[in-house]
């Protein structure tokens, strides 16, 4: 036993709200015993629970575990009663001691967790925001939208945990915010922010100037413009991206903090004889060629392709029943620990196999958290 376990220094200032004199589980070992888990497949507090009976001699080499591991309904009360705020700060703690700061792209978006709800007393699922380091693939942060609340509110209190600095933000259209755009520049980083109608004088004025623009060839404007060709299975998609470098009447007009450029993306996608047309407004803080900005659009894309997906087909997220008070963030916080530690395992093996194979294999799922 005392095998070194990285990630739980971080969590050692984490809140623990039962009575010091009645503990019969420290949090330290529940927390293992849990991550582990669902390392190795868990989706519930029955299977953490059985994984412990089940894995006593594996956890031993980490932990005391004198009393043994804790049953299925006493892991669903500690869970339901830790402070979720502070769990996230701790997640985001550990993430920045193995990232560092991270580069490129932070991905920012919203996932509802679908069965996280309860029919009985009408409460509705959980929304988590999470921010994704689409280069790294890493979950970097996320906090639970509040029930009578909405993304707007839940993403500056994301980005107050973030160390972003030299970092390029992307968020959907949702988060297309004067006070967020603030909170990114402030941070020392660049947003690129989707532009729809929640924004309606200046996706408005935006979309004015650029249909002028456009038909005149932007010859009044300074313009980059750059194109892309993909095709596979029978699908051959068309990406023009160009970018309007001379906004200060946008920015004068709409006092927008460090708005730099203007930025139209029009997608064309052909499947043997359809073809679906697509043009999609953004506005960002960078100074860049099309050919750079493009790139960065389309990896916003990763937090729906390389976490969201996996969260539902790997972690089985939207088929999840935990319920009860925080238990449903801390529980989705601790799958994202499983998600970051599985991506960093060497080898060219899938999540969903790595998975399995830290069932299997003691000194695999060891190895795991050995960092």
């Amino acid at each position: 036993m005392g095998e070194a376990i990285g990630f739980l220094e971080h969590f050692e200032e984490l809140p623990d709200g039962r009575q010091a004199g009645k503990i019969v589980y420290p949090l330290d070992e529940v927390l293992l015993l849990s991550l582990l888990a669902v390392l190795a497949g868990a989706e519930t507090f029955t299977d953490i629970a059985r994984f412990g009976q089940k894995k006593l001699d594996l956890l031993r080499r980490f932990r005391p575990f004198a009393d043994g591991t804790p049953p299925h309904d006493t892991l669903g009360d500690i869970f339901a009663s830790l402070d979720a705020e502070s769990f996230q700060r701790c997640f985001v703690s550990w993430v920045a001691s193995v990232t560092g700061t991270p580069e490129g792209v932070i991905a920012i978006d919203g996932k509802t967790v679908r069965r996280s709800g309860g029919k009985k007393d009408a409460k509705a699922p959980i929304h988590m925001v999470s921010a994704f380091a689409a280069r790294q693939r890493l979950v970097l942060g996320q906090v639970k939208v509040d029930e009578k609340s909405n993304e707007i509110v839940a993403i500056p209190k994301l980005l107050d945990l973030l160390a972003i600095e030299g970092a390029i933000v992307t968020i959907d259209a949702m988060g297309c915010q004067r006070d967020i755009a603030a909170r990114i520049t402030d941070k020392k980083a660049d947003y690129v922010l989707a532009l729809k109608g929640n924004q309606g004088s200046l996706r408005e004025d935006v979309a004015l100037f650029v249909a002028e623009q456009q038909a005149k060839g932007f010859q009044d404007t300074t313009i980059s413009q750059h194109e892309t060709v993909d095709g596979d299975h029978g699908r051959i998609e068309t990406r023009k991206t160009t970018v309007i470098h001379d906004v200060a009447w946008l920015r004068a007009r709409h006092d927008w903090p460090g708005l730099k450029s203007i930025v139209v993306v029009e997608s064309t996608r052909r499947i043997g004889d359809k073809i679906d047309s697509e043009t999609r407004l953004y506005i960002t803080s960078l100074a860049l060629i099309a050919a750079l900005v493009g790139p960065i659009i389309r990896s916003h894309w990763a937090i729906e392709n390389s976490l969201h997906w996996v969260m539902d087909m790997v972690f089985r997220d939207d088929e999840c029943r935990v319920r009860t008070q925080n238990a449903p963030a801390n529980f989705t916080t601790l799958k994202h620990m499983a998600h970051n530690l599985l991506r960093q395992a060497p080898g060219k093996d899938s999540l969903r196999l790595r998975r399995k194979v830290a069932a299997w294999d003691d000194d695999f799922l060891a190895s795991l958290i050995a960092v």
